[in-house]
């Protein structure tokens, strides 16, 4: 009798953890999930790249990066549209500024398609970048220019001297 009341309250904090913990990111076909998917994770194409978490994601497109400082959320079409920053003048001097972007695409099994479109206020034009496809756990391809390993970068990285010096 013990047993079974042992085994009904293990089998029961195994139910209640598993209901409160939150789902990962589980790639299905475009409309098949509801609405509030959030993307993390790396995806990776030719030249092309983006890093995300839960709070903010960090993309690379050709040689220029940009930031989402927001969960991007999916719909239930499996589109997102989000605001963030983006800098066209990076590489290989890092010129700037931070110009305003949107960073919108569409998400289909493990497969993203993504473009950016940039207000270059510094030109008074709108950039438009993309539309590239990235996979999901798949590294970017970034070639002559650098990815950077971390988010919620807007200035360029600086390598500390050797030895402290």
């Amino acid at each position: 009798m013990r047993v079974g009341i042992a085994l009904s309250l293990a089998l029961g904090a195994l139910v209640a953890c598993k209901a409160s913990a939150p789902e990962p990111f589980q790639p299905a076909l475009a409309g098949t999930r509801p609405a509030g998917r959030v993307i993390t994770g790396t995806w990776g194409g030719e030249n092309a790249g983006l890093i995300a978490d839960d709070t903010s994601a960090h993309v690379h497109l050709g040689c220029t990066f940009g930031d989402v400082h927001q969960a991007i959320v999916l719909d239930a079409a499996g589109r997102f549209d989000v605001p963030g920053q983006y800098v066209l003048r990076a590489y290989p001097v890092y010129v700037g500024p931070s110009l305003p972007a949107r960073f919108h695409g569409s998400v289909a099994g493990r497969v993203m398609t993504l473009s950016v479109t940039v207000s270059d206020t510094t030109a008074d034009t709108t950039a438009h970048l993309g539309p590239v496809q990235l996979i999901l756990g798949q590294e970017p391809q970034m070639h002559a220019c650098p990815i950077c390993r971390r988010k919620s970068l807007l200035t360029p990285a600086r390598s500390d001297p050797p030895n402290g010096t």
